[in-house]
């Protein structure tokens, strides 16, 4: 093996490592709701947050499966763009996992900058994606299932608003012009 090899390796690893991170961020900046809702999925119903997503998976499979084959370029481009649906919902829901995690590794910033749980969190998860084997093979395909159960199950809980606590930090700041 040559540098050449070690260090594309490396920036590989680093460079999924910064992604995910960024889309978790990303999701808590975009869809805190989602996200707070993935958060507490997380907290009371982890296992059927993992289950609802392996079985949200099977047709979403069986959709590629047969779709893949097809001959014309613009229905394996439509494909693809349908199958990123799943991928942002697991994503978002991924992100909840992350800031249950990061919840855990409480800090005194989380008061006033919420979305530091998530950094702190995505930074533990992401990390246990590198181990090889268990890591790519069970945690990381593990992790986006159960992002896409919790996302899902989150949906069906709407009927019961959740009592959160008010957010505390500075409001946003309003420019007049």
């Amino acid at each position: 093996m040559i540098f050449a090899d070690i260090l594309f390796w490396f920036l590989m690893v680093a460079g999924a490592y910064l992604a995910l991170n960024s889309y978790w961020l990303a999701a808590v900046a975009l869809f805190r709701p989602a996200v707070d809702r993935a958060h507490e999925t997380y907290a009371t119903r982890p296992v059927a947050a993992t289950l609802v997503g392996l079985l949200a998976l099977v047709p979403v499979g069986m959709v590629f499966a047969v779709f893949a084959k097809a001959h014309h370029p613009a229905v394996k481009l439509l494909t693809g763009a349908a199958l990123m649906v799943p991928l942002v919902l697991a994503l978002v829901g991924s992100a909840g996992l992350a800031d249950r995690i990061g919840a855990g590794l409480g800090s005194p910033v989380d008061e006033a900058q919420p979305w530091r749980r998530v950094l702190r969190g995505g930074a533990v998860l992401a990390l246990l994606f590198v181990v090889p084997v268990l890591g790519w093979f069970a945690v990381f395909p593990l992790t986006l299932a159960s992002g896409l159960g919790a996302v899902l199950l989150s949906r069906r809980v709407l009927l019961v608003p959740v009592q959160r606590p008010p957010r505390l930090g500075k409001p946003p700041v309003q420019v007049e012009s």
